[in-house]
This record gives C-alpha cells, structure tokens and sequence, in this order.
C-alpha cells in the first residue's frame, strides 16, 4: 500500500511541475469528466436510454476535446506572450486563456453532472446550480470586457468571417 501510495505522489507532483498553475484546473477537468461519464451511464437507465459502444465513444472523443480546447486555450497564451516579446512589451499573460477555457468547461461539466444526478432521482441542493451558472457567467463576462470592443460577443460582425456568408463555422455539424 506505501508504494502505491508514493507512485500516487510521484505522479501527481510530476504532472503539477509539468502542467505548472495548469495542474489544478486540468486535474480538477479530468476528474469532472470521470464523474459525468459514470454518471451520465447511470443516468442513461434511469431515462430509459440504451447505452452503445458508439455512444460511450462519442463521450469519450467529447471528453477529449474538451482537454484538447483547454491546449488551444495554451497555445492562444503561448502566442500572445511570444507577440508581446517580439514588440518588446512585458506582458506576463501566464496561461489565463488556459485556465479560462478549463474553468469554463469544469462548470459545464459539473451542471451535466447535476442533470445527470437529476435524473437519477437525487435531491439537489436548489443554490448549486445557480452558483456553477453564475461562474460560468463570470468566466463569459469578465473575459468578453477583457477583448477589444470588435472581438466582444455583442460587436458587429466585420464581414470577413462566416457570418457574412450565412455559414456557421462548424460546417452544419
């Protein structure tokens, strides 16, 4: 049991110097995911739903993609701070997108969780969902005034993107 238990430590302390301040958020993602996947398959018999192969690797590949926007989340820090070197301006960004796009996606997980244990029949604190809601909200409004006033979701579109066109970015999917 001790040296499962200093594995366990070795390993979480290898990824928290890896992943630097993007160890909690990242840690704090995967375990979200973990507990939507089994309590979405809990859920699933509770609403009458057939669970699938295809199904649970469609769940999978999401969950894996949200891990791969919170990399983009890095590489969009990553890019700014390499930006901001190049012109000569000290601008220590860290990796907030990063932790923006893991905070945001945690709190979507965590309200699939609680619909997920909503049906499955357990009672639910009524305050909990509000609060995941108003973080959630406070990740979209904090960072939507922290853009340039033509980036901001209520700005007009300028023209040059899909929306000039009436197709949608993701291609109907």
């Amino acid at each position: 049991m001790e040296k499962i238990k200093a594995a366990f430590i070795a390993a979480v302390t290898a990824l928290s110097a890896w992943f630097g301040v993007l160890a909690v958020p990242v840690l704090l993602l995967v375990a979200v995911n973990l507990i939507d996947y089994g309590t979405g398959l809990a859920a699933a018999g509770y609403r009458g739903q057939k669970i699938s192969s295809y199904r649970g690797f469609r769940g999978i590949a999401k969950k894996i993609c949200m891990w791969l926007l919170v990399c983009v989340g890095a590489i969009v820090d990553l890019l700014v701070a390499y930006g901001a070197e190049q012109a000569g301006v000290d601008l220590p960004i860290g990796y907030a997108v990063a932790s923006l796009v893991a905070v945001w996606l945690i709190c979507n997980e965590i309200l699939s969780i609680l619909e997920n244990m909503k049906d499955i029949g357990v009672s639910l604190p009524p305050f909990l969902r509000r609060i995941v809601e108003g973080v959630q909200r406070q990740v979209e409004g904090k960072t939507d005034r922290a853009l340039p006033e033509d980036l901001r979701k209520d700005a007009e579109p300028h023209g040059d993107g899909p929306e000039k066109s009436g197709e949608s970015s993701d291609s109907g999917k």
